[in-house]
């Protein structure tokens, strides 16, 4: 039910207004400081979730192959806000700026370490503890609290690729 009415709030808020898309070229470091906030985070969040059951490849990247969580990222920031993004989730958690939990915004990456390693895995945060990933092998892209054990365990941090409001 809560998911159901997050996701409403969600598409009526995207159809008030009109987000500015803005288009960002490589390499992605330099140029990731462009995205503005404010309609790029409700952009990327409805995109990620039109990818909701899309099935889990190692490896993908694009819907209709499959995706992995990094490729989940790269493919939702390109076509949403026109970010290129490196297909590894380290190296975007390298671009990105650390962010505290209590300060997360819609569209804003999650980090965990599931493989005995930093940023082994990742995912857009949604809103209200909630994020969106590409979880494992035979799984679909799917939404998650931050609270569940597995990941409250796991959760290295919040990071931003978002431009801070001036």
């Amino acid at each position: 039910m809560r998911k159901i009415i997050l996701l409403s709030i969600l598409v009526l808020s995207a159809c008030s207004s009109t987000p500015t898309r803005t288009k960002v070229s490589s390499p992605a470091s330099k140029s990731l400081s462009n995205i503005q906030a404010a309609g790029a985070g409700r952009e990327i969040v409805m995109y990620a979730l039109g990818l909701l059951d899309v099935s889990y490849q190692f490896g993908g990247n694009n819907p209709e192959a499959g995706l992995d969580c990094s490729g989940m990222v790269s493919f939702v920031y390109k076509n949403a806000v026109g970010a290129v993004l490196p297909h590894n989730a380290a190296q975007i958690a390298s671009l990105a700026r650390p962010v505290a939990s209590d300060q997360l915004q819609a569209g804003d990456l999650v980090f965990f370490n599931t493989l005995g390693r930093s940023f082994s895995h990742m995912g857009i945060y949604l809103g209200d503890g909630r994020f969106i990933h590409a979880p494992s092998s035979k799984g679909k892209i799917r939404v998650e609290s931050l609270s569940t054990p597995y990941f409250a365990q796991r959760f290295e941090g919040g990071r931003s690729l978002l431009a801070l409001n001036p």
